[in-house]
Parts: structure tokens; sequence; C-alpha cells
């Protein structure tokens, strides 16, 4: 079946870059997830904490949630899920995430909001289902949205002992300095 310089030859190595892609993919969403899961029990538990402790509206007390709840997905962010990423533009960078976190804040109150406003779904169990519908939909969001524009790759770097291959992605501390010595 080899047929000299045909592409049949490089189909495994194409093959295997589609792996690698898709093994990459997986531990960022699941990366992501983790941060997200902790960011979804933070943003429960402090919207919950402020229905308890206050007198607050729930479309409020949800808003306050949602703050404290992106402060502390941005931290799993840039430190966990995204810590390969280019770090070169930090302002950039936090100023996308805020742009997008808010569209999410958006997404995900506007939700909550039309339940209990629209429709007058304001139990404590409605409006938490509710609360939780919006952040999974604002997730969609966000996922897309930072991966794509706010922690960006750093572009892959041609190995010259590998024969121009890319290098695969850095695991160690010291394989993600070297990476960040590249960055200019």
């Amino acid at each position: 079946m080899e047929r000299g310089s045909s592409g049949l030859q490089e189909a495994p190595a194409a093959r295997g870059t589609v792996r690698q892609r898709l093994d990459r993919l997986a531990r960022e969403v699941a990366k992501f997830g983790a941060v997200g899961g902790a960011g979804l029990l933070v943003n429960l538990l402090v919207f919950n904490l402020v229905r308890q402790v206050t007198d607050l509206p729930v479309v409020r007390a949800s808003v306050i949630a949602t703050v404290v709840a992106i402060i502390f997905n941005y931290i799993g962010f840039r430190y966990f899920t995204y810590r390969d990423r280019d770090k070169s533009r930090r302002t950039k960078e936090m100023t996308l995430f805020l742009l997008f976190s808010v569209a999410g804040l958006v997404i995900e109150n506007g939700v909550l909001y039309t339940a209990t406003y629209g429709f007058g779904w304001d139990s404590p169990l409605q409006s938490n289902i509710f609360k939780f519908l919006g952040i999974g939909i604002a997730t969609l969001f966000r996922f897309w949205s930072y991966r794509t524009w706010v922690f960006r790759a750093l572009p892959v770097q041609k190995d010259p002992v590998a024969g121009g291959e890319p290098r695969p992605e850095s695991r160690s501390g010291s394989d993600e300095t070297a990476s960040r010595q590249h960055v200019s």
C-alpha cells in the first residue's frame, strides 16, 4: 500500500496530530470543568448565603454571587487551566476576561431575571434551578470566549532536532518557564 511520496505515509502522523489536539482539548475541558465546578459551588454558596442573610432581591443577590465567582474563576483559569498560555499581555487579558465575564453575567442572570420577573418563579428551589441553568448556558459562552480571545495559545514552535515537527506540550514547570522565555 505504500506508494513512495504519496500522502499515505503521512496519514499516521496526521492522525497522531489530530489525536494530540483532541487529547489537549480533553485536558483543557477537564481543567476548565474543575475550575468551573469549584466556581459553580462558590457562586451557588454565595448566592444562597446572600439570600439568607440579606433582604436583597434575587437577581441582585445573584449578581453579587456571580462577581465573587468571576474573581475566583480568573485566579483558577490563569494559574491552573491556562497557566501555559501567553502571559505577555496581562492587562489586555484581564480586560477581555472582564468583558466576556460581564457578558456571561448578563446571560446567567438574564435567565434568572426572566424566570423570576417574567414568570413569577421565585421560590428558593426555583431560583436555584434557574440560577444553575443560567450558569450552564453562560459557561458554554465563557469556555468559547476565554479560550479563543482571553487565554490565547502560544504559537507552536518547531523543534529543529525532530525535523521541524512541533514540540509536544510542556508538562513540567521548567518547560513552562522555558516556553515563557521565548515570548517577547
